[in-house]
């Protein structure tokens, strides 16, 4: 038998969740076969799969000690570069990542990753003890291309990482991007609808019409400056589908400058860009009072200017 003693960080979660978390040499199916002989137990009574945990709960399991081997939670010994931090709470930070630094690991094999340094940063500060969580990581709340800058929303508790893909999930997290373009888009100003698919291994595609296959993306823009061959525009995503802003302005007609993959290679090599320039660097937080974790968020909004901005006279 082996006794969990609920913290806040394993509360708001079912019981079987947070025991495939905890118990990562637990089989699913023994596990829910033990639910079924009742012999898992919350302060004393047999509880179903799908209660709630609330911290302080008391969870008995009768199974072998061999099933409760947890397995050990690394941050790395080497020092990691400190992430920028735009913004912090007890709750959330808000990270600027730079650009060719990919939020997770990717299929380049990168050791050095945002959710890493964020993990690093955590535990050096005493703000994450990875040996006392039992069913809780810190994580990055949203995705950044490794060759995009911007804003990445890192949440350091439970209850913050819920509240964040909540409001995400509503479209309450406001994100809007600047890019500089390889020619100009067709309007001042327009919200696109398209159709995007990406298959593994394969680039983004987009659709003017609905196809099998495809999802429904809709993208705004904002033409705010041109000069010569370049524009500034400002974005802002409806949905978010993978490389939905280069694949939608490559489709306009008007690719993101330094963009090897869906961009123009010859306005690339003439101005010398080997990376996309495009920032995630508007974010806005519309946080209902009910959600008591990001409240310190409400009505927050941070900006900045990119340093393409500069490099090819465009003003903010």
């Amino acid at each position: 038998m082996h006794t969990f003693t609920i913290g806040a960080n394993d509360a708001g979660q079912r019981a079987d969740k947070f025991l495939l978390k905890a118990c990562p040499k637990l089989p699913k199916s023994l596990l829910y076969k033990t639910f079924r002989r009742k012999d898992i137990q919350l302060n004393g009574k047999r509880i179903p799969p799908a209660i709630f945990l609330q911290a302080g709960d008391v969870m008995q399991v009768y199974l072998p000690d061999e099933f409760f081997v947890s397995a050990k939670k690394k941050t790395k010994a080497v020092r990691l570069p400190m992430p920028e931090i735009v913004y912090e709470d007890t709750q959330i930070a808000l990270l600027k990542k730079p650009v060719n630094l990919p939020v997770h690991a990717d299929d380049k094999g990168s050791a050095d990753t945002l959710a890493g340094r964020f993990l690093y940063y955590l535990a050096s500060s005493g703000a994450y003890d990875p040996e006392t969580e039992q069913s809780f990581t810190p994580a990055l709340c949203n995705r950044l291309d490794r060759n995009t800058e911007g804003f990445v929303i890192g949440a350091k508790t439970a209850a913050a990482l819920r509240e964040v893909n909540e409001m995400i999930r509503l479209h309450r997290v406001r994100k809007q991007y600047l890019c500089v373009t390889a020619g100009a888009p067709p309007k001042q100003h327009d919200t696109v609808t398209a159709y995007h698919r990406r298959r593994e291994g394969h680039d983004a595609e987009i659709s003017a019409a609905p196809r099998e296959g495809f999802r429904e993306i809709v993208t705004e823009y904002e033409l705010l400056q041109k000069h010569d061959d370049l524009a500034l525009c400002l974005v802002t995503l409806h949905t978010g589908r993978t490389h939905q802003i280069r694949a939608q302005m490559a489709a306009l007609g008007c690719p993101v400058l330094g963009d090897n993959r869906y961009g123009n290679a010859a306005a690339n090599r003439r101005h010398g860009e080997e990376y996309q320039l495009l920032a995630a660097c508007f974010l806005t937080f519309d946080v209902p009072e009910q959600l008591k974790a990001c409240q310190q968020l409400r009505g927050k909004s941070f900006s900045y200017t990119p340093d393409f901005c500069r490099k090819y006279e465009f003003s903010i």
